[in-house]
């Protein structure tokens, strides 16, 4: 009996970190509200926009990633929760989760849901506030981690993660163990 418990609970600690929680917007109230317009407003507000767009939305989603980063080094050192979403415990998933649910961007609970979101990039193109997906352990035939990127340095990328081991931290892509899981870098924002 106690070695069916001890195999139960190695199991466990040893499973990916993922979550069966299904992610809901608890703040209605952050959900755009889509009026109808004529043409005519449309076309003159475009025209007044056109010239601006790019850089207001290249800054806007480069203020956005830096406040999401900001929120995720909070949880620096909490422990390893799987499931978790707080700082009595959080898994990999719930760390990306709760960073980007904090400015509204509601993303899938689980690590394989959240990498069929954005646009897939290479590592060439990635910038930080971009997510890092992995393959670990025994379980290579499926995603099952995820980091976010908080900066790239030298062609080197630092991205914060939870892990079994040691909670919410920072790693580098470069690190024989993580450069080896590594699967795809995806774009949210």
């Amino acid at each position: 009996m106690k070695k069916i418990v001890f195999i139960i609970v190695l199991f466990l600690s040893f499973s990916s970190c993922k979550s069966s929680k299904r992610a809901k917007n608890k703040n209605p109230s952050s959900r755009e509200i889509i009026t109808k317009k004529n043409k005519e407003d449309l076309l003159v507000e475009n025209s007044e926009n056109i010239k601006n767009e790019a850089s207001i939305e290249e800054e806007t989603s480069k203020s956005r990633a830096e406040y999401i980063i900001d929120y995720a080094k909070q949880f620096e050192g909490v422990r390893y929760k799987w499931g978790g979403t707080t700082t009595s415990g959080m898994d990999c998933s719930g760390l990306v989760y709760e960073s980007f649910r904090a400015y509204d961007v509601i993303l899938p609970r689980i690590s394989r849901d959240m990498a069929k979101q954005g646009d897939k990039i290479s590592l060439k193109n990635v910038n930080t506030g971009d997510l890092l997906f992995f393959k670990t352990g025994n379980r290579r035939n499926s995603i099952n981690h995820v980091g976010l990127i908080i900066s790239i340095r030298d062609n080197n990328i630092e991205f914060i993660h939870a892990t079994t081991s040691k909670g919410v931290m920072t790693s580098w892509l470069n690190e024989t163990y993580w450069l080896k899981a590594f699967t795809e870098a995806r774009r949210i924002l």
